[in-house]
């Protein structure tokens, strides 16, 4: 039974040109219908910030079995760290004021380095604002997983497989890409074209979203969320986590209200992929979803887009771009004509013309030979003209009398 959810499924795929995408939906807590579009349902994907949600549960064992309290400072553990003030239970809802991401370049998509290293580098003058107020830090998880390491004596990964994973059942789920895996992309704008990105090991950032994992591992995570496990956290623990810190967190899980439901759960998102994993704790009915793409899937809303009640688009599945012809591969980008702006994007073999304040395509083109024609819209069967000045350079586009500059009114240098 698939119901609308394969067209549903689709249609995320199509409107947000991700590479591959694979979902999943729960009813009572179990996984009922899987689909796929441009991938495999036996790959990991990675899974970036549901990743928290496991190191909230480590967390909460421990605070569970005594070893410490939600209103603990985090330098009763980790005393040399610049946020030693902060207390667990502001890092596990992110009100601590400290920044989103931890000082150097961006860690997603550069080499980890160690935890020692980490610290030295955030001293806590990062803090951008009060205590109480929410304020999303991967920073804060990457120290509540060298907290719980500590307290534990073993590494986050070892307590994360070990006392949340195996209990679980979540054998899919790794904490790098062991095959199969998928590779994630970035598509580029306007080409269509992918750039593979890299599968680093975050390392001492890893507790904010290192891991990988399945659509099946993921739905026994939902299960989870929704009954709780007595190897792992108690029913009534889980519900704690689920109880509103902010308008839109609790204690490692995010909180959406959605058509006059509350979903639970956490989207994702790492260099190349992007995951989403929400549940109706009330009737178990839930949604996972992962794609192979940095960006086009609007996880946040997921149980809405696919679980949603309105009418299903009948799209084509969308194919990536290999190439860009000749005749077209520098008139893509941004126009403008007169002071309304506007984007060329190769897409599905033609040249789309886009507004960009109603993000609607207003005319079509295709190449034939050095020939770029309309064949939709306003400029049906019209010839656009790249002109190009002495040097060979492109000036502006001329299509009839409309004259598409890069810059609004911009001065025409040449004419045809």
């Amino acid at each position: 039974m698939s119901g609308p959810w394969e067209a549903r499924l689709t249609a995320l795929q199509a409107r947000g040109r991700l590479p591959s995408v694979v979902a999943g939906v729960l009813r009572g807590g179990e996984l009922v219908w899987t689909g796929a579009v441009g991938g495999s349902l036996e790959d990991r994907y990675r899974i970036g910030s549901i990743t928290k949600t496991l190191t909230a549960v480590a967390v909460l064992q421990l605070r569970d079995e005594g070893r410490l309290s939600l209103d603990d400072p985090l330098g009763s553990g980790v005393p040399e760290s610049g946020y030693a003030a902060a207390s667990v239970r502001q890092l596990l809802a992110h009100t601590s004021g400290m920044q989103s991401e931890p000082v150097g370049s961006w860690w997603e998509r550069s080499p980890g380095v160690d935890f020692a290293t980490l610290v030295a580098a955030n001293d806590g003058s990062g803090a951008v604002l009060p205590p109480g107020e929410f304020h999303y830090s991967n920073l804060g998880y990457a120290l509540l997983g060298e907290l719980v390491a500590r307290l534990r004596g073993e590494s986050w990964w070892e307590v994360a497989s070990r006392r949340v994973l195996a209990p679980l059942g979540m054998d899919r789920t790794s904490y790098a890409d062991d095959a199969p895996a998928a590779q994630g992309w970035s598509v580029d704008h306007f080409a269509g074209t992918l750039t593979a990105e890299p599968h680093h090991d975050t390392v001492a950032m890893a507790p904010a979203g290192q891991l990988w994992s399945t659509v099946a591992d993921l739905a026994v995570l939902g299960r989870f969320l929704v009954r709780g496990h007595p190897d792992v956290l108690a029913a009534a623990t889980v519900r704690e986590m689920a109880e509103p810190t902010s308008d839109t967190y609790g204690l490692g899980l995010w909180l959406s209200d959605l058509d006059g439901r509350r979903w639970v759960g956490h989207p994702g998102s790492m260099p190349g992929f992007q995951a989403g994993l929400f549940v109706d704790p009330e009737t178990g009915d839930g949604a996972v979803a992962l794609a192979a793409a940095t960006t086009g899937l609007d996880t946040r809303r997921l149980p809405q887009l696919l679980l949603g009640s309105g009418p299903v688009p009948d799209v084509e599945p969308w194919v990536p771009s290999t190439g860009v012809p000749d005749a077209v591969a520098d008139l893509l980008g941004l126009w403008f004509w007169g002071n309304t702006a506007l984007e060329l994007r190769w897409h599905h073999e033609t040249l789309q013309l886009c507004g960009l304040a109603s993000g609607e395509v207003t005319d079509v083109f295709e190449a034939r030979g050095d020939a770029v024609v309309g064949t939709a819209g306003y400029h049906r069967g019209e010839t656009l003209h790249a002109v190009r000045r002495e040097d060979g350079r492109l000036d502006h586009l001329e299509c009839a009398t409309f004259v598409y500059t890069r810059a609004p009114y911009a001065p025409v240098g040449v004419t045809r």
